[in-house]
């Protein structure tokens, strides 16, 4: 038993082990890249900024061609002798094109056309071009996470049980509640610790305020809509969908950048808020196709058949997907309660025994259902 146990030891802490030392790795090539480009000039500097923006630009909008100059000279230290080398890019080389006819005709996108370009480059035996690439290509994702996204609220997640990512809010009770803002953008409210200082105006719900981006929230703990429409509530998901894309848009393209902590930040606090959104905006969707079936039951207009999209999110690919299944066959069949519990519980046992979905989502999708079957078990 004793060597059992220790052969489990061994195997657990050899993939941490393993981890640790990837995450070494890239630690100390992302602190070698921030060197790199400190070393730059001013105008160099401010030239690769210009030209990362230039390039997100175009990987956001699926540019077919994407046209980027590298500097005119880039600087190089000498880790023999510690000098700062110069080396100038000849004018031939420096535009440079990702993307074409072939990219467009097997429908590569911009963003695998821009990847496969600057690997290329990377391996100049030009090591003026080499580094000139390396120092776009860090201009490029440190723009994407600095520049293009919005920061947010510092926030901590908690996992719900069974869960592998920490998406439940846990309130600060030391942070400020409040903002001061118009009263157009906000709402009133007035705690017993603020009664002195009369009403207070704070732009988004309570609940929303615990979330990395409170603008983005569409439901609240009881799954409940706190915006104007179902159309609206898609939306503010997209938007986070969009948020992480140029997240793993910019790992994609240098992976180092998962050790940056701004990266880390704001990865950590949109994951969470997306997942616990998507989620709850999938059992708002399931509690409306309920109120749905119990409508048209009491109209008699399901004795025709009845199949299901039921929505659910998944964390594993960030966005919603349905499990569709059918309760009653088409044909002149008078729909009673019990079809829909009994068809609940036989995709119960199926989805509990589905591979293909991640525990944390198999369990989502299992408590849909378990809503299903509980809202028709006590109809006659």
């Amino acid at each position: 038993m004793k060597n059992m146990d220790l052969q489990n030891n061994s195997n657990i802490s050899a993939p941490s082990a393993e981890k640790s030392s990837q995450v070494s790795l890239l630690k100390q090539e992302y602190d070698n890249q921030q060197l790199l480009f400190q070393l730059q000039s001013v105008m160099v500097k401010r030239f690769l900024e210009t030209q990362a923006r230039q390039l997100s630009d175009a990987m956001m909008h699926n540019a077919p061609q994407i046209r980027f100059k590298l500097p005119d000279k880039v600087i190089i230290k000498n880790e023999k002798t510690g000098a700062k080398d110069t080396y100038h890019i000849p004018d031939d080389s420096r535009e440079q094109m990702a993307g074409g006819f072939f990219d467009r005709f097997t429908r590569a996108s911009a963003r695998d056309a821009l990847r496969q370009r600057l690997s290329e480059l990377e391996q100049s035996s030009e090591e003026g071009i080499a580094t000139a690439t390396l120092l776009i290509k860090h201009a490029l994702v440190t723009y994407m996470v600095y520049g293009m996204l919005p920061s947010g609220r510092t926030v901590t997640y908690a996992s719900a049980p069974g869960e592998e990512i920490p998406s439940m809010p846990i309130i600060d009770e030391h942070e400020a509640d409040s903002a001061i803002t118009a009263t157009s953008d906000a709402i009133v409210e007035e705690s017993q610790q603020d009664i002195e200082r009369g009403e207070l105006l704070v732009p988004f719900v309570p609940y929303a305020r615990q979330f990395y981006l409170p603008q983005w929230i569409a439901l609240d703990d009881h799954d409940k809509l706190l915006v104007n429409s179902i159309s609206e509530a898609e939306s503010h998901i997209s938007s986070m969908q969009k948020f992480l894309n140029v997240l793993h848009t910019a790992v994609s393209l240098a992976p180092y950048i998962v050790v940056d902590k701004e990266y880390q930040k704001k990865r950590y606090g949109m994951l969470g808020q997306l997942v616990n959104q998507g989620r709850a905006f999938a059992r708002y969707q399931t509690g409306e196709i309920i109120r749905t079936i119990k409508k048209r039951a009491n109209a008699n207009d399901l004795n025709r058949g009845l199949s299901l999209s039921l929505p659910y999110f998944d964390d594993q690919d960030l966005k919603m997907s349905t499990h569709d299944f059918e309760i009653i066959p088409g044909g002149r069949i008078m729909f009673i309660p019990a079809f829909v519990v009994r068809a609940s519980r036989l995709q119960q046992a199926m989805v509990a025994q589905d591979t293909r979905l991640n525990p944390s989502t198999r369990s989502h999708l299992l408590n849909e259902l378990t809503m299903l079957e509980q809202a028709f078990e006590s109809d006659p």
